[in-house]
């Protein structure tokens, strides 16, 4: 179970200081909103929160995975990305338990959740912004505990063979794989569980368990030696973005068939004449959530243990409801009168397939 979280604050201050913040120099500059975000080392202090889409929005109160645990290990520990909503941590932590004993799976390698306060990256995922997703490796855990260097360093295993298209190599993917990525989409905060299309075929083709999850695993580009597990807005999240439900049926259709041809895999033909496409603008601040200014411009915990999942007897987040007065971030979303745009998609080539 999710610790009791003690109160470090027991308000988020002023109006007038989280009206500050957003009108700030900081919120005002065009310096990409990935600089802002990923330079931030620790969350900000706050009622946990997602705000915005998965893909363009940020994280309020967020909680870190330890390094270790009885059923994980994190990986590449120097991006500092190990941070998530609590509910997500909460779900990591039991996956990996289950996984244990229900799939005789060592434990869980866990790639990037979140940053610290969410919002873009500086590389590697357009998504990962409100602290609701994460990458789980598809090697297991070994029995001893990786060195910060191993972490660093050791590649996953592809589940495709090397030079072969969209062709599952036998000697890396066994049901272990399968029962373990069913395992996930089992959960019923679970939204969606994205994999290579060769790996959603393999399911499509082999599963004989029960399917009524299936739909939830959905083919993407790469996703050979990992799978990204995606979890629905927590309750209580009124400015969380959710996404469309998953079509219904197992996903065994036209929509994985059309992975299998040239069309997604096709280099875009250059049109006569067409000038060199401009580079595309990087978010700054501005186009995040209102909210997100002051998330970024909060307080920090005293040190990462405190914001550890189990790390402490002090745990700087409170269980009490976030304050309804003027003095609260929720005055702060309803004074922009609006609420945000979310022009920007989830990173998929079609959206409609998904």
């Amino acid at each position: 179970m999710l610790p009791t979280f003690k109160p470090l604050l027991t308000r988020l201050g002023t109006a007038a200081a989280l009206l500050a913040a957003i009108a700030s120099p900081l919120h005002a500059e065009d310096r990409p909103a990935r600089e802002l975000f990923g330079g931030k080392a620790l969350p900000s202090v706050m009622q946990p929160q997602a705000y915005g889409f998965y893909s363009k929005g940020c994280l309020a109160g967020g909680v870190a995975i330890p390094t270790d645990g009885p059923t994980w290990q994190a990986m590449r520990l120097s991006r500092n990305r190990r941070w998530g909503h609590p509910a997500m941590i909460e779900l990591i932590e039991q996956f990996s338990k289950d996984a244990r004993t229900k799939v005789g799976w060592n434990g869980l390698l866990l790639g990037d959740i979140a940053q610290p306060r969410g919002g873009p990256m500086m590389n590697g995922h357009a998504s990962h912004q409100i602290g609701l997703d994460a990458d789980i490796w598809l090697t297991p855990m070994p029995d001893r505990t990786l060195t910060y260097q191993e972490r660093e360093s050791i590649q996953a295993t592809s589940m495709l063979q090397p030079k072969r298209f969209l062709t599952i190599n036998p000697s890396a993917w066994s049901e272990r794989q399968a029962r373990l990525i069913m395992l996930a989409a089992s959960y019923p905060q679970v939204e969606r569980i994205f994999v290579n299309p060769a790996i959603k075929k393999k399911l499509c083709d082999t599963w004989t368990g029960d399917r009524t999850d299936l739909g939830k695993v959905r083919p993407i580009y790469g996703h050979d030696y990992h799978f990204h597990i995606r979890i629905k807005c927590p309750p209580g999240s009124a400015n969380c973005k959710g996404q469309a439900a998953v079509p219904t049926g197992d996903g065994c259709d036209k929509s994985l068939a059309w992975w299998f041809t040239d069309e997604p895999w096709a280099k875009p033909s250059p049109k006569k004449d067409q000038k060199p496409a401009k580079p595309p603008r990087l978010a700054t601040l501005s186009d995040l959530p209102k909210a997100c200014a002051a998330v970024l411009a909060g307080p920090a915990p005293a040190s990462e243990q405190e914001v550890t999942y189990g790390g402490g007897s002090s745990l700087a987040y409170s269980t009490q409801e976030p304050e309804t007065a003027d003095g609260s971030i929720a005055a702060v979303i309803a004074a922009d009168g609006a609420q945000p745009s979310f022009a920007v998609p989830v990173p998929l080539p079609r959206p409609s397939l998904q």
